[in-house]
């Protein structure tokens, strides 16, 4: 017979997780003695301690080790289990690597976004640039610019860690619409997928007109103006839809300051 102390050294397990096991009826001592309580394990013990110290290292929680334990008493009889944990731990994975994916995003706009502050006036100035074909996966609906926001969060949930890049949202109206606005709100993809209710293409790329508009959505209509007046005086024609690119926005964390928000406003153009 092993005291507990000595059970500890050959296991490895601490004191206080030999009692926890024995609270839980993980791991029994082969006797405790009624008048002093102590606990003492023995060569049987040992084999169950090695289980257990095998399972858990393969992350099966404490209530999937005292099932096994107790019913099970060779590898092949537990190939449901191994198969089921595999399954558990692929879902778990597949999980951190979306989780992975939007912190980047997180880290990627911040970036973004404290570049741009420190830079000067000129980059807030109209740029007369070339777009590159973008694949996209959008959901386009009529209604209110603010639901753009729900529609963006089930595109986060469903594209995960295909997403590739900044949101965006492509306007089909030539003009404003207060309750029936057509628009889209479009996620950047790494690749093609196919999800329910998403549509996923590539939007064609072209020569634009772009602004950077800092501050809120609210006052956005101004940096429109801006820009509009400035296609007019080159006698450009603007091709629908409209585009715009989320540089910084409400965080992932917090809301932040809606003054330091950045919209880039890109609008392809025919001469």
């Amino acid at each position: 017979m092993y005291s507990i102390g000595e059970f500890s050294k050959l296991t490895g397990l601490p004191v206080r997780t030999l009692r926890f096991y024995h609270d839980k009826k993980v791991l029994l001592p082969a006797t405790v003695d009624t008048d002093t309580g102590y606990r003492f394990y023995d060569e049987r013990n040992l084999e169950t301690a090695r289980v257990i110290v095998a399972l858990r290292e393969l992350d099966f929680s404490l209530d999937d080790v005292g099932e096994i334990i107790a019913n099970h008493d060779d590898d092949s009889d537990i190939l449901d289990w191994m198969e089921r944990q595999k399954r558990e731990l692929s879902s778990r994975l597949s999980h951190t690597q979306d989780l992975l994916q939007r912190i980047e995003g997180v880290i990627r706009t911040e970036r973004t976004a404290r570049e741009l502050d420190i830079q000067d006036a000129s980059t807030y100035q109209i740029q007369d640039q070339t777009l590159e074909p973008l694949l996209v996966g959008g959901i386009r609906i009529k209604g209110k610019y603010s639901d753009c926001g729900p529609v963006f969060g089930k595109l986060g949930r469903q594209l995960g860690r295909h997403i590739a890049g900044k949101p965006l949202c492509l306007y089909y109206d030539d003009e404003y619409r207060e309750d029936d606005a057509d628009f889209e709100a479009c996620m950047p993809l790494r690749k093609e997928v196919a999800k329910e209710g998403i549509s996923v293409r590539e939007l064609p790329g072209g020569r634009c007109l772009s602004l950077i508009h800092r501050g809120p959505y609210q006052k956005i209509s101004r940096s429109y103006s801006r820009l509009l007046r400035a296609i007019k005086q080159k006698g450009y024609e603007c091709i629908l839809p409209s585009r715009e690119v989320y540089l910084k926005g409400p965080g992932m964390i917090f809301t932040g300051n809606p003054k330091k928000y950045l919209t880039e406003i890109q609008m392809l153009i025919t001469e």
